[in-house]
């Protein structure tokens, strides 16, 4: 998502926080061409999140060949056998091959065996431009975040170099409003086939290029849930990301619900919470459930919605750290006397968790739903000379307390269980919210970090209804 220039380190001065976004897939930059016509611009991604403004310089590695012998340089010593192994190709293979098929394969192959992070990775030149999307914030497809689970061991995506029967490709949430949404997918769904075919022995990324496709064709899906296997048409649109909502509910409880970290989500959050807060809201919900994360500063400025001053979180590479503080007067519900209710599920990820996690640790806000998705790594995404692009963990961040949320999320304040027969019009998360908020507003405050409460008298939206157990994996939007 940047243009082919070094990486620049990043910053450790707080008050000039770099650009950035997390795995999430929520950036919307330009085509790579544009990248290249524009070389010093610079666009960040992070599925947990990314603070660097750059690119990735992979200059001296490239093959160069021909027909005949070509030329390899190499950037050090140690690359002098790929050369000689590209050569030997080139001058004794039976067949004629491809130039860029190799030279992705080698690329791919540096990531998976020499890198070994699940985060890290190439994509082609397709699977590159359909990732980032465009400026616009649109693209065509079926509107949902995948991610890659190891089911045997959750900790060890490095063994899952292909989807198999144990290295699943699951649905960490669909988008609101989405043809997925509308299909009734859910977080957790485990996706076994894209039209008839296994997705066993491919790669998230074929994956990606097979599920997207152009508006008002359809696509199939067999899905695996609850131990059952059924086949879901869907038909592809042309996804919007829609950043905010909200409304006043009743006892005076102001809800907003925030569905992704990009960069106009800060002020859509701004206007909408400040118009609940002007329109005399008396607390506050805020929803983050199914929240897989966007940029990165965005995370920093909604938390300061909240709290007026303290550390939001640090981030950390090779002993490098960035701390990430509230921005003093920015927000407009940072009152302490204005009860606040987080909601948060297995799909909040990233940028959510950054943000549930500092409201949590400093006593801002009560937690309440299923523990979040569990991914505190940072990546940058950046394009390369063939259109294509690689993503790069360049460090990990902390909360204000300097835990990690790896492997096992934010924990919830208020444990809600969601019953299995679950009913589609009701919302058992938010009416423990709505309670709970309710009581303070009348004085039977409970503070924040209280005792854990289990729940299963109603039912919450069907995107809800699957209890799943992330462990922190690469999410893509499809």
């Amino acid at each position: 998502m940047t243009d082919h220039t070094p990486i620049t380190p990043p910053t450790s001065d707080p008050a000039r926080p770099q650009a950035a976004v997390d795995e999430q897939s929520m950036a919307r930059p330009s085509s790579p061409a544009a990248h290249r016509a524009s070389s010093t611009a610079a666009w960040i991604v992070s599925l947990a999140l990314a603070a660097v403004v750059g690119a990735l310089l992979f200059a001296s590695g490239f093959l160069v060949g021909g027909a005949g012998r070509g030329s390899c340089t190499t950037p050090s010593g140690a690359f002098a056998p790929l050369c000689e192994a590209y050569q030997k190709l080139k001058d004794e293979y039976v067949d004629k091959l491809d130039d860029t098929a190799l030279a992705e394969g080698a690329i791919q192959g540096m990531f998976q065996y020499g890198v070994k992070d699940p985060f890290s990775g190439y994509m082609p030149p397709q699977q590159y431009e359909q990732a980032l999307g465009d400026l616009s914030g649109k693209f065509e497809g079926i509107g949902a975040e995948m991610a890659l689970k190891n089911t045997t061991s959750p900790g060890d995506l490095a063994a899952c170099q292909a989807l198999s029967d144990t290295c699943v490709l699951v649905v960490v949430a669909p988008i609101s409003g989405s043809p997925a949404e509308k299909a009734g997918l859910r977080a957790g769904d485990i996706v076994r086939a894209v039209d008839g075919a296994s997705v066993n022995g491919s790669t998230v990324s074929d994956q990606v290029t097979k599920v997207r496709g152009k508006a008002g064709t359809t696509v199939t899906l067999t899905i695996e849930r609850d131990g059952k296997t059924f086949d879901q048409p869907i038909t592809r649109g042309e996804i919007t990301m829609r950043e905010v909502e909200s409304r006043m509910l009743d006892n005076g409880v102001g809800y907003i619900a925030l569905h992704g970290f990009s960069t106009s989500s800060p002020d859509q959050f701004h206007t909408d919470l400040k118009a609940l807060v002007d329109g005399g809201a008396r607390s506050i919900v805020f929803d983050l459930r199914d929240n897989p994360g966007g940029y990165i500063d965005a995370a920093r400025k909604i938390a300061s919605e909240f709290v007026s001053s303290g550390l939001i979180f640090t981030q950390e590479s090779n002993g490098n750290l960035t701390r990430w503080e509230a921005l003093d007067g920015y927000g407009v519900a940072t009152d302490p006397k204005l009860p606040v209710a987080v909601l948060i599920n297995n799909g909040s990820a990233s940028a959510s968790e950054i943000v549930s996690a500092a409201l949590k640790e400093l006593g801002r806000a009560t937690i309440i739903g299923q523990h979040s998705f569990g991914k505190n790594t940072v990546q940058v995404w950046a394009p390369l000379e063939n259109d294509g692009g690689v993503r790069i963990t360049i460090s990990r961040w902390f909360t204000p307390k300097h835990n990690s949320v790896h492997p096992d999320g934010v924990q919830p304040d208020i444990t809600v269980e969601i019953p299995k027969d679950a009913q589609p019009d009701q919302d058992v998360v938010l009416q423990r919210a709505v309670e709970e908020l309710s009581k303070r507003a009348i004085g039977e405050e409970s503070s924040p970090g209280a005792s854990p409460v289990s729940t299963s008298s109603a039912a919450p939206a069907a995107s809800d209804a699957t209890s799943y157990d992330p462990s922190g994996q690469t999410t893509v939007t499809v």
